[in-house]
């Protein structure tokens, strides 16, 4: 690779870097060709976009971005993977899922809305993680709560007044 061509390399996963709020990086030395390839599916699938990096280009990428990726750098060593999704827990739960049958991928760290996560042991925390949209609907239902109390108390009075 020309230094041209890693100058090119480092700007995209800077630019990538820069649009999701939420990374993971995962150990994927030593799986074959065809689990990869499981792998790239079941991503594909959850809506996250896997990418094997070369880790002293990503190491500089994130260097070089505005974010504070703390000692994310640091987790960068044997072969790397990143996962660049929209919710939260999803590469954690593929991650999880994933090993099931096979011992890795193995959970490096994470960056999630300016939080850093370093380390596999945080995965089970990660998975518990809950989606923008499953906090709301949490939300929605103890405000509704509430209201449909006072309505049915209502309701009920109505009904002793009869």
């Amino acid at each position: 690779m020309t230094r041209e061509q890693k100058a090119v390399a480092i700007e995209d996963l800077k630019a990538k870097l820069a649009e999701n709020n939420i990374v993971y990086i995962a150990d994927i030395s030593g799986l074959n060709a065809d689990v990869t390839s499981g792998l790239r599916r079941a991503c594909n699938k959850a809506g996250i976009k896997l990418e094997v990096v070369k880790n002293t280009l990503l190491e500089k990428a994130m260097e070089a971005s505005d974010k504070n990726y703390e000692e994310l750098p640091s987790t960068l060593k044997g072969n790397s993977a990143v996962m660049f999704a929209e919710v939260a827990n999803a590469p954690a739960k593929v991650i999880k899922d994933f090993r099931k049958k096979a011992e890795k991928p193995v959970l490096k760290g994470a960056y999630i809305n300016e939080e850093v996560y370093v380390g596999d042991n945080l995965l089970d925390t990660l998975v518990a993680i809950k989606s923008k949209e499953e906090v709301i609907a949490e939300i929605i239902g103890l405000l509704q709560s509430p209201a449909q109390r006072v309505i049915s108390a209502l309701q009920n009075q109505n009904k002793d007044e009869e």
